[in-house]
């Protein structure tokens, strides 16, 4: 057996904080669907935390791994990136985020890992690759890449009784569209939900997958309204967790080893800008359409021309990223920054083996989407646009995203 133990603490904030995820969306929370969690799972020495949030910075998790009662190098931490909870990422993605509730939030990450740690009893740990849910799908390519996989890492107690549950599977979070103003962790909330209910006082977690063009169906432009669309409501954001519940408690579990370990590397990204015209010149032709535009379109227009005036002048330095292979048991779980496509995700999985495997982005920060190569001719949201919302200067460049799967596979090799 293994040491284990796992925490979740509630870090959902009071209504009236602003929202995270759709540029169109400018109203504050109105209330509560579902509460937003720091969920932490310890095995041995080394822990995975997964908050329910849309991304953590680099230095916000610094402060975290700092704190916490484990060694720096043995957390992986992960923003599970629902796009129905709060702004957390200075100059990223949405107004700068309420900074009692940015340290109330540090406080509660802090605490589960403690509470997690210090809770560790004997544990035995197994895996499951699942049935595919048939959920995500590729909103870039009609026929594009989609991840498939649907892995489960089950952790029980020495009586055998159900401790914790690890779900990973890759489609955005992102079923609840611009129109919502409730906080919610999205469809994970109800896989989730379902598993606890399936299995009395063990604790669920989910953990996103690749997912930078993988969603449930509609393109990325259908966010840009606030009009409620088809296929976008709670109900369906349940009845997809369930699915993927179902699937995963069905799954046959293989017992798996009893070591823990975390291999990190650091690398640096480069950026390289695409635009068509100096930003001073994007500026006035974005000003001038937003006197004319409709509502919505007004509003993403402004945002550009912010970033043009205030963001696009900067230097492109290399943004510094960390990549985490967790070893828990002989299954691997990798970690990598911000908005990974699936393709990346499966040339990972056919490069690392057949063997028990995890993939996770938005792990130590969310800088953005990182496109795989051959994804740049094709231009679009995810390529040209995303780092307007995102604080980037430019795209990142082609290659980065390579850099990144090269690296996970020599950790994951070592």
């Amino acid at each position: 057996m293994i040491a284990a133990g796992v925490a979740a603490i509630d870090v959902t904030p009071p209504a009236g904080l602003a929202m995270a995820g759709f540029a169109a969306r400018t109203q504050p929370a109105s209330g509560t669907h579902d509460r937003l969690t720091a969920r932490a799972l310890v095995v041995g020495d080394t822990a995975l935390l997964v908050v329910d949030v849309i991304g953590l910075d680099r230095a916000f998790c610094a402060r975290v791994r700092d704190a916490a009662p484990l060694p720096d190098g043995n957390i992986v931490i992960q923003a599970m990136h629902t796009h129905g909870g709060p702004s957390t990422m200075p100059g990223r993605l949405s107004p700068d985020p309420d900074p009692a509730y940015m340290q109330a939030l540090q406080s509660a990450c802090i605490e589960a890992i403690g509470r997690a740690v210090a809770g560790r009893r004997p544990a035995t740990l197994s895996f499951a690759m699942a049935a595919d849910p048939d959920i995500a799908r590729n909103r870039r390519h009609a026929d594009g890449p989609i991840d498939r996989a649907l892995p489960v890492l089950r952790v029980d107690g020495a009586d055998g009784a159900p401790m914790a549950v690890l779900v990973n599977y890759a489609c955005h979070p992102v079923v609840l569209g611009a129109d919502n103003t409730l906080w919610t962790a999205d469809y994970p909330h109800f896989v989730r939900a379902a598993i606890e209910r399936a299995l009395p006082g063990a604790t669920a977690l989910f953990l996103t997958g690749c997912i930078g063009d993988l969603n449930t169906g509609h393109s990325a432009a259908a966010s840009l309204s606030t009009s409620g669309q088809p296929g976008r409501d709670f109900p369906t954001a349940e009845s997809y967790g369930a699915r993927i519940a179902t699937n995963a408690l069905a799954a046959s579990l293989t017992p798996l080893g009893v070591t823990a370990s975390v291999r990190n590397a650091d690398v640096s990204l480069g950026f390289e800008r695409r635009e068509p015209a100096p930003p001073g010149e994007l500026a006035a032709r974005w000003a001038s359409e937003a006197e004319t535009a409709d509502p919505v379109r007004a509003t993403l227009l402004r945002h550009w021309v912010r970033w043009a005036e205030a963001v696009a002048p900067r230097p492109l330095d290399p943004l510094p990223a960390r990549v985490s292979v967790l070893d828990w048991g002989g299954m691997g779980l990798v970690g990598m920054p911000g908005e990974i496509f699936a393709a990346t995700g499966l040339d990972l999985r056919e490069r690392i083996g057949a063997g028990p495997l995890m993939l996770a982005g938005f792990c130590e920060d969310n800088p953005g989407y990182i496109p795989p190569a051959g994804e740049y001719a094709h231009g679009g949201y995810e390529v040209d646009e995303a780092h307007r919302y995102y604080g980037q200067p430019a795209s990142f460049a082609p290659g980065c995203a390579e850099t990144l799967a090269d690296t996970a596979v020599a950790l994951a090799r070592q």
